[in-house]
């Protein structure tokens, strides 16, 4: 689809800009990936999904994608900021574990958990501790004109570079009162390139370098290898969570105008010409956070009976830069939705088609429009509505909407939708045998029978659907959020 010219939000400089790839072909794109010291929670997936609506967006629109993910495996410390402990390290000690154990338990969950929403793998994924060496000679072309060393490490000072803190808009009071300090810090916002290990103090992870022994800052990783994979002149879009926006990637920013050498004559090189943040996934407590505990993970909607695939219609619901409410309610309506458009392909058949032209300059409008997926989705449930359409014609343009939103409607079935809550009693099998002797017993006219089986189903948490084809269905039982 070549219609509509693709407009972004760009974050940098808060205002929707007109997209092209630089080189007019393939968009090169960096992800700021997990910290793999837990599982993902929602929250965090939710960003996957942005991503992943971009990636396919662009690659409907004709062009190229080249997208890097990297995996945190050393560095990210418990504040943001530059104090606490590793978050690595800290997991890897309360569990009683190897730390290349942990990381591995990890990254191989998160990447089940983006399989399971159906999200493309990236073009590479990039880990951290791959990237030792390069971080080094990173730091050391820049250390002499940005850094300076004290006790802990190794420091980058921000007010050697122009803008610094121009994406976040907040180097104000409220913003430096998130970094926590850090003795010898010539300003609140400077942060750690290098990290030394304490004195008598040996990690499971560290390295020598020319500050010491010890590992990496949590911001260097990301400027490291997004300019390695993607550069080494400006890369595209630089994806990310609203909460990066802040301080994580102003950090990178900093980095990045350090190692071109630019100056105060070129405040505009931050490492990618687009910065592209998805805001918060929130509950009625507010932000959702595994920091604090007691997150909601993707798999513990799959254990209540959710489909994942629900979870990532729910995300589509909204614009990637609004926040969305997470609740039990609004996922239990979003896998109602999923059934229903599940329905209604399922009943237009499997032949082939043209794509209606109508419906995919909606499509193309909708997405081009800063990646409005709501709006996407009300033309889809439109299309597959519209009875004036041949439904060999609805198909292929279903096909194209599919490409864009991944929800996989093609080929999913409602009975694929019917994941078994992990603390459902009964087996499939039972369940059929049951309703085989509820049929027998309404052919009886045993009606107390009939309705004995159906209210002793319903109590173990099987719907039953008298009159359709599917006979039954797990009852989701969320707890509330």
């Amino acid at each position: 689809m070549t219609g509509t010219h693709l407009t972004f939000f760009n974050s940098l400089t808060r205002s929707l800009e007109p997209f092209t790839p630089g080189d007019g072909q393939t968009a090169r794109i960096y992800s700021c990936g997990p910290t793999v010291y837990n599982f993902a929670h929602l929250g965090n997936l939710r960003a996957y999904i942005f991503t992943d609506t971009l990636r396919r967006t662009l690659m409907l629109k004709g062009y190229a994608v080249n997208h890097v993910i990297n995996i945190t495996d050393v560095g990210h410390l418990t504040s943001d900021a530059d104090a606490g402990e590793d978050k690595m390290e800290l997991a890897a000690a309360g569990l009683g574990k190897d730390i290349w154990e942990v990381a591995a338990f990890y990254t191989a969950a998160f990447k089940q958990n983006l399989a399971d929403l159906n999200i493309l793998d990236p073009s590479r994924w990039s880990v951290a501790t791959d990237h030792i060496a390069d971080m080094i000679a990173f730091a050391e072309r820049i250390a002499p004109s940005h850094c300076y060393e004290i006790e802990s490490g190794l420091y980058f000072d921000v007010k050697t570079v122009p803008d610094y803190g121009r994406l976040a808009r907040a180097v104000s009071d409220e913003g430096e009162s998130r970094l926590d300090p850090v003795s010898g810090k010539r300003n609140p916002q400077d942060f750690a390139i290098w990290r030394k290990s304490p004195a008598g103090e040996q990690r499971q992870m560290e390295w020598d370098s020319p500050w010491g022994r010890g590992a990496p800052g949590w911001h260097l990783e990301c400027s490291v290898m997004s300019l390695k994979y993607l550069g080494p002149e400006p890369f595209d879009i630089h994806t990310g969570g609203i909460d990066h926006r802040e301080i994580h990637h102003p950090n990178e920013i900093a980095q990045n105008q350090a190692y071109c050498g630019c100056t105060t004559d070129q405040p505009g090189f931050t490492g990618a010409r687009f910065w592209m943040h998805n805001n918060f996934l929130v509950d009625r407590s507010g932000k959702m956070s595994k920091s604090g505990g007691g997150f909601t993970t993707l798999q513990s909607l799959i254990d209540a009976g959710v489909h994942p695939l629900a979870y990532r219609l729910l995300c589509l619901t909204a614009h990637y830069r609004s926040e969305l409410e997470f609740s039990a309610d609004a996922v239990t309506a979003a896998l109602t939705r999923l059934k229903r458009l599940v329905m209604a392909v399922e009943k237009i058949g499997a032949d082939e088609g043209s794509a209606d032209a109508r419906y995919l300059a909606r499509l193309d409008a909708a997405l081009s429009d800063d990646l409005n997926t709501p709006i996407a989705l009300v033309a889809l449930e439109e299309l597959l509505a519209d009875r004036a359409i041949a439904p060999a014609d609805r198909r292929a343009t279903l096909l194209l909407f599919d490409q864009a939103l991944g929800l996989d409607l093609a080929s999913l079935s409602r009975a694929a939708l019917r994941v078994r809550p992990a603390d459902a009693a009964l087996t499939v099998d039972e369940i059929e045998q049951q309703l085989d002797a509820r049929k027998a017993a309404r052919a009886a006219k045993d009606f107390a029978r009939s309705d004995l089986i159906r209210d002793t189903l319903v109590a173990q948490g099987v719907d039953v659907m008298d009159g359709d084809a599917l006979r039954w269905d797990w009852r989701v039982a969320l707890a509330a959020s």
